[in-house]
């Protein structure tokens, strides 16, 4: 009898597989082959419209590395993510202790939460047109804010400047996904158990303590997810720079993604450039992704002894 009803449970459960079909034929087409074909190209010498190709070795992957605007397009992209990611990470920590705490016990909370979290469902493509709008040369709002407060004299040009131009593209990332992070940090500390918090309140912990001994330390899985969601993210900008200004002034925010961009579909279309290129950004995602883990899990190790 049990032999019976087991063999009806192998039976129902390929019905399983026919629903997961979609899936899988899904995810071969359209990420598995495409992944795999970009690396054969990344070999090959593939260019413009041909349709053959023959395959090269490393010769891609040696140019890329002595390609100066390449190592500066990596240069670039960490720069442009550190100076959003940092300030990000902070506030969102702070914003999510403020919410969630028990001795402040803020009112409207949901209010302001979904306030915070508008700006990441603005599209890129609106966001760069507002901020472009707003820092325009020479009769845009902050020229005409600064002049009125006697701060400049004559009116900047803000997109001509590196240091500008990185900060105002560093300063939309962040605004548009800080609220993101601030919402994740929420779910992570509400999962934390009352008890622990009510605990070390009788004891007289003070808030600092509280957030220092219990909430970062028990909130560490979390973080580690918004650390490596973000790296990868930010290794991929890619809109907002672009529909900005392009890469300028002096490719000053050219990320390594609008170097992939540029390099498949304008000029001479190296597609084999590109994909050495996109193969690299994999790489170092990969590597990067495993070094956080690898951190976490040894501070884990040595906190839990």
């Amino acid at each position: 009898m049990v032999k019976t009803k087991a063999k009806g449970f192998e039976r129902y459960n390929r019905y399983a597989y026919l629903f997961l079909l979609p899936f899988i034929i899904g995810f071969v087409v359209f990420q598995l082959y495409p992944i795999l074909y970009t690396i054969v190209l990344s070999f090959s010498d593939l260019r413009g419209w041909q349709t053959d190709f023959q395959l090269i070795g490393s010769q891609n992957y040696l140019n890329l590395l002595n390609n100066e605007l390449f190592r500066k397009s990596i240069a670039n992209t960490f720069i442009i993510w550190t100076m959003n990611f940092l300030p990000q990470i902070l506030l969102s920590l702070v914003l999510a202790a403020w919410f969630t705490s028990l001795k402040l016990k803020l009112k409207g909370t949901g209010f302001f939460k979904i306030v915070f979290y508008l700006p990441n469902i603005i599209t890129a493509a609106s966001v760069a047109v507002l901020f472009y709008a707003l820092f325009s040369y020479p009769m845009g709002p902050m020229n005409l804010v600064l002049q009125g407060l006697k701060l400049i004299d004559q009116p900047v040009d803000f997109f001509r400047q590196v240091g500008v131009t990185r900060g105002i593209v560093a300063f939309i990332q962040f605004w548009m996904w800080y609220g993101q992070t601030m919402i994740v940090l929420i779910s992570g500390i509400l999962s934390i158990s009352d008890t622990l918090f009510e605990s070390a309140m009788v004891d007289g912990a003070t808030d600092r303590q509280l957030f220092r001994y219990i909430t970062i330390p028990l909130l560490r899985p979390i973080l580690l997810y918004t650390m490596v969601t973000s790296l990868i993210g930010g290794l991929q900008i890619f809109d907002i720079p672009f529909l900005l200004t392009g890469g300028n002034p002096d490719n000053s925010v050219l990320t390594v993604t609008m170097y992939i961009y540029k390099q498949a579909f304008e000029g001479n279309r190296n597609l084999n450039m590109a994909s050495a290129a996109s193969v690299i950004l994999l790489l170092i995602s990969v590597v990067l992704s495993l070094i956080m883990f690898r951190l976490f899990k040894e501070r884990q190790v040595k906190g839990g002894a």
